[in-house]
This record gives C-alpha cells, structure tokens and sequence, in this order.
C-alpha cells in the first residue's frame, strides 16, 4: 500500500512541476466594431477559425498548423485587419484605444521582435529600409521572422546576398518552409544580366501543353513578366498590343509569363485584355520557377532577347521599346 501511495505522489509531483501544455489563443479588445461582427483568422490565404465581437470582446481558442506562423486576423471586407506572428500561447490583442491595424499583440517573442522593427523603421526613406532588413536579418539568425524577410526579399536582394545570408541561419531556419524557398531560389536563380546568353525556360500555356522560350530562337523575343492581378502591368497591356502589331510581321515575338495563382483570373486578363502572343504560367504566384530563374523581383519586368540569344535590355517600356526595336529591326 505504501508502494502505490509514493508512485501516486510522485505522479502527482511530476505534473505539477512538468511543462504546461502551451495552446494558442488569441483574447482581444477592439473599438467600435458592431456586436456580431465576425472576424476570421487566416493562415496562408485560408481560414483558419473565426469568431463574433460582442460588445467589443473576442476570443480564439484556435490548433496552430505550427508554430510560429504569420496569421491575418480581419473582418469579412478587410476594412480592419492586422498581421501577427502566432506562437502556441496565450495570447492578447488590444485595439481598445488605437484603431485596428496599430494593435498591441502581446505573448509572441517573435511578434514583439518584428513589430518593434518595423515601428523603428517605417519612416524611414526606402533605400535606408532595406539597409535596415538586411542588418536584421544578419543579427537575428535563429528568427523565423529573418527567414521570412530574406524569402520575400531574395529576388530583391540578389543571390549573393541571399547566400551570405542563408549561410548564417540556424537548422531549423534552414529547414523552416521560409528556408525551402530561398534554397529553391538559390538553385533556381541565374543571376542574369545584360550581355549574358538567355536561360532556356518551359512552361505550360492556357491549353496546359508545355511551350518553350527556345521555340523563338532567331527572332527578337520579349520575355515579359505580368499577372493578372498587377494594375501596371494591365495599363502597359494595350501600348504592348499596339507595339507587337507594328513589329510581329519584322521578327519580333512576345512570351509572356504570368505570376497568377488563379488560372480562371489569368484566362479572362488574356481575354479582355486581347493579348495575341505566347502566355504560359505555372500558377505558382510569386515562387514561380520561370522569374526565379530570371531574378524577376517585380512586376511588369521584361528581358528583350536579340536574335543570337543574347539578353540586350531590360524592363523596356512604351516608346523605349519601340524605339529599340525600330533600331534593331530597320538596320
């Protein structure tokens, strides 16, 4: 009898003194939002929980896919919305005397550290911002939130950079899906330029049958860089209809990459915007492998690419790119 009461008291020692087990969740105060409006917490463009405010209080009890992660707590219109780093504990959200999107968010150490980064840094003019991402992420090596930034920044940045960087991670960084990005990117990524030989690239177009960048070779080719979802890439659309009109028929030819996720958005772009030349897209938004090859950062972009195979421009627009053409193709 004495036996199993000492094994229960020990039992009992052990899961008092043991390690909580740490669960999310989010209790929040908010101003002047009506009773029943319905918040959503998304993860990765998908929602993850949702919740009512009732006389400005909600609450999360929410399973993290795991932790930490960046989360998109909004209101069905996204007239008020704030992002957050979660960690699987208790956490806090207070807007009760600051509007939505200026929040405090406590309970996450990589909240803090990224919301107090950004606070620092958010007036300041943008070449000294990225002089600023840059430090942080060589100062803070272990942090999801550097892993983060260089995977959105790599293009930005360049592979050398992105390199050096990567290189100073710790494992679990290296191994987090940020770190998976950047290494695809490493790979992937050519580090072209002006003067160099263009990168052969196949993709699949509207009919889902793999096209060819090559399959232009001896003509001058435009590779262009657009999405459906790019205002300026839209407004540049109809100067690009009228300049592939006028030199089509001299040997030149457009092939268009878009960075679409939705192929019903991208169809009807083509469609309304009435763009005759070769389009394909692997429907990988950003991550899409062609502009990681290429090192395309933003959109439009384009590569002009002379008869030879030989990258002789880059992001020409309007009477620019008619001009060179005429150059070119009027020799």
């Amino acid at each position: 009898m004495k036996k199993i009461t000492f094994v229960f008291v020990l039992l009992l020692v052990f899961s008092c003194n043991g390690k909580p087990d740490l669960k999310f969740s989010l209790s929040g105060t908010t101003n002047g939002l009506e009773n029943g409006t319905i918040l959503y917490l998304d993860y990765n463009n998908k929602s993850l929980d949702s919740t009512k405010v009732i006389n400005n209080v909600f609450k999360f009890k929410t399973k993290l896919p795991n932790s930490p992660i960046k989360l998109w707590l909004h209101n069905k219109d996204f007239s008020n919305y704030r992002a957050f780093w979660a960690e699987n504990k208790p956490m806090s959200f207070d807007a009760a005397k600051t509007d939505f999107r200026n929040a405090n968010v406590t309970g996450s150490e990589s909240e803090n550290l990224s919301f107090s980064f950004y606070q620092k840094i958010n007036k300041l003019p943008d070449n000294e911002i990225e002089e600023k991402e840059i430090e942080f992420v060589k100062n803070n090596p272990n942090s999801i939130v550097s892993a983060s930034m260089l995977a959105l920044y790599s293009t930005t940045w360049g592979k050398d950079k992105t390199k050096e960087l990567f290189e100073m991670f710790s494992k679990e960084n290296k191994n987090s899906k940020f770190g998976k990005q950047i290494i695809k990117y490493i790979k992937l990524n050519k580090a072209l330029k002006i003067g160099d030989k263009f990168v052969d690239v196949e993709s699949k177009n509207q009919k889902g049958e793999l096209s060819k960048l090559s399959k232009f070779y001896g003509k001058i080719i435009l590779l262009e860089f657009w999405a459906s979802w790019c205002g300026p890439c839209r407004q540049e659309n109809p100067n690009l209809v009228n300049t592939y009109k006028k030199f089509n028929s001299k040997g030149f030819e457009i092939f268009a990459v878009s960075l679409d996720i939705d192929k019903e958005s991208w169809l009807k772009a083509i469609k309304k915007d009435n763009l005759p030349w070769e389009q394909v897209s692997d429907l990988k938004g950003e991550k899409n492998e062609v502009s990681l090859i290429y090192g395309v950062s933003e959109i439009p972009d384009n590569f002009l690419i002379d008869e030879n195979g030989f990258i002789i421009e880059r992001n020409l627009r309007g009477q620019e790119l008619n001009s060179k053409l005429e150059e070119i193709l009027n020799k």
